[in-house]
């Protein structure tokens, strides 16, 4: 393997082995919020989550759906963290992507411990939630060879 695959596999194991990811929206004017959301990640460049959208970053994401997302693993010693980050346009899903999202989202939820299976009527009006993806375009990880930012595109 050569260095870039090594860090694409190093940012896959991160999306597959963790359970929320930082959400990063911004509103109309610009003024940024992060959120953490639970997440289900189809493949590495499609991530679910369900919300209200009544919440920030999903007001946020109605106004501007350009969202950057951040993936790590906060149980890691200090100096030894690692992440993934990504730029991605998020949106609200309806019609057959809701379909498919929500399933790729109720399967990991369940396996993860969630208390129920989440279904299509969960995430449609008049429910509380809805079901919201980010398709990433570009991800990142942090190259200790790299110099000075130490941020190095991958391919995951």
């Amino acid at each position: 393997m050569n260095q870039q695959e090594d860090l694409g596999a190093v940012a896959r194991g991160i999306i597959d082995s963790n359970q929320y990811m930082v959400l990063g929206t911004a509103d109309e004017t610009g003024r940024p919020w992060v959120s953490p959301v639970y997440y289900a990640a189809a493949g590495y460049t499609e991530f679910f989550w369900v919300s209200s959208p009544e919440a920030t970053h999903s007001r946020n994401i109605a106004a501007r759906p350009q969202v950057s997302i951040v993936v790590f693993d906060l149980q890691v010693p200090i100096g030894t963290g690692q992440g993934v980050y990504m730029s991605a346009v998020a949106e609200e899903l309806e019609g057959d992507d809701l379909n498919r999202g929500m399933d790729v989202f109720s399967r990991r939820s369940e396996a993860h411990g969630g208390q129920r299976e989440w279904k299509v009527e969960d995430v449609r009006p008049p429910a509380l939630y809805r079901l919201y993806r980010a398709t990433a375009s570009e991800h990142s990880v942090l190259d200790p060879s790299a110099s000075p930012d130490h941020r190095t595109p991958v391919i995951v």
